[in-house]
């Protein structure tokens, strides 16, 4: 079966044609590197000066595709151009051939014929003067280091230098795939914190309106139709109020406006009379200390939401709200965390009298992901109480800091 040789690249072959041309223009104008004088040229005249030139020629073909096989053929032929007359581009191609092999061939020899070449023009300069201890012998281990050792050293730097800016394009090109993951992430993550507020903000009051839009539109009563559209009124002045302070935290702002204060526990109290507006029957319990600020307002959107989910689905009955510090349980208490807040929120679960309004399920996503946020737990779903079924939303929110208890 006969053995392909690799395809060689148009550069390397416009090199060896080039060289072969020169060479041959030496040849045809009788130039030589050495005299048929010479002790050690076993083959003068003209004609032998040609097959090592060919065969340099032929091995540039393979110097980037075959480095090695061509380095161990050109090896041979600059050995048979020693007993010959010579030809200086048989030489040069030598060199190049050397050159290419670092270059271009796997890294092992890339380090491995540094080293050779560097203690053969060792030997060559130290043992021809040890035996004939003439000054003219060192220049063996001169022209070995020029013709095997430079070229190899030259290349090695280049790989060097070329391998060093290959791993600084690919560390630029991970930072910039990992900056753009990392931008990629902040978006979404920003996307839905702001999903987030924008359900909670509107949902109750746009809820509140729907409902009581209904009740209007359903009973043939002046009274109750009046007290209807109050409700509704002061619902969308409320959610008005809450738009704009969404559109002012999205607004880019150059310094001249303050920023919008974000909601506190202090004010579930306002969020509470709202809700008993609406028409529930709302019970605060508040024992709280002093929390951090994405704890607050995680627990006011958890009971703002409860409370339009209450408003939207609830049976008749009482809401009841509470929220208390303690000791945080076993696997947060190993992360450090030096209490919980914890928020319950309860309402009556079964079917209502009045008109109801539609959900997609947003809001118990909003607040499981609010307390996951912060290291903490959620729970959502029917419980037995003694005063019938309920709906219960259990939320621990992990602090960092506590106070002795102020009643909100």
């Amino acid at each position: 079966m006969a053995v392909r040789l690799p395809r060689p690249r148009r550069f390397d072959v416009y090199v060896a044609l080039g060289s072969l041309l020169g060479g041959l223009l030496l040849w045809g104008v009788g130039l030589a590197t050495r005299p048929h004088t010479e002790a050690y040229v076993l083959l003068p005249g003209r004609w032998p000066v040609l097959l090592p030139l060919l065969v340099m020629a032929g091995c540039e073909l393979l110097r980037r595709t075959a480095p090695r096989t061509a380095l161990l053929i050109g090896t041979g032929a600059i050995v048979l151009d020693t007993v010959t007359q010579g030809n200086l581009v048989t030489v040069l191609m030598y060199t190049d051939l050397m050159y290419a092999a670092v270059l271009y061939g796997p890294p092992a020899s890339a380090h491995r014929i540094p080293r050779i070449t560097g203690m053969l023009s060792v030997a060559g300069t130290v043992l021809p003067f040890a035996v004939w201890r003439e000054p003219e012998a060192l220049l063996l281990g001169v022209v070995i280091g020029v013709v095997a050792f430079g070229p190899a050293a030259t290349g090695l730097i280049v790989r060097n230098h070329r391998d060093a800016a290959e791993a600084a394009r690919l560390r630029a090109e991970q930072t910039a795939l990992l900056a753009e993951m990392d931008r990629t992430q902040a978006v979404t993550a920003e996307r839905a914190r702001m999903a987030r507020e924008l359900h909670d903000m509107v949902a109750n009051h746009l809820s509140a309106i729907a409902i009581h839009s209904t009740a209007a539109l359903s009973l043939d009563d002046p009274k109750t139709s009046q007290d209807a559209l109050a409700v509704i009124r002061e619902n969308s002045v409320d959610g008005l109020a809450e738009m704009r302070r969404l559109i002012g935290i999205l607004r880019d702002s150059s310094g001249d406006t303050e920023p919008v204060a974000a909601p506190t526990l202090d004010g579930l109290g306002t969020l509470v009379e709202g809700a008993r507006t609406n028409g529930l029957d709302v019970t605060l319990d508040t024992a709280h200390g002093t929390v951090p600020a994405p704890v607050e307002l995680a627990a006011y959107r958890i009971v703002q939401e409860s409370l339009t989910n209450a408003l939207k689905h609830a049976g008749p009955g009482r809401v009841t709200v509470s929220l208390a510090m303690g000791a945080p349980p076993m696997p947060l208490r190993q992360w450090g965390r030096d209490g919980v807040l914890t928020v319950v929120v309860t309402s009556p679960y079964g079917d209502r009298d009045g008109p109801g309004a539609p959900g997609s399920g947003a809001g118990l996503v909003g607040m499981r992901e609010r307390a996951a946020l912060l290291g903490g737990t959620f729970e959502a779903g029917p419980e037995d109480s003694p005063d019938g079924k309920i709906w219960a939303v259990r939320a621990t929110l992990p602090v960092h800091e506590t106070a002795e208890g102020d009643t909100a």
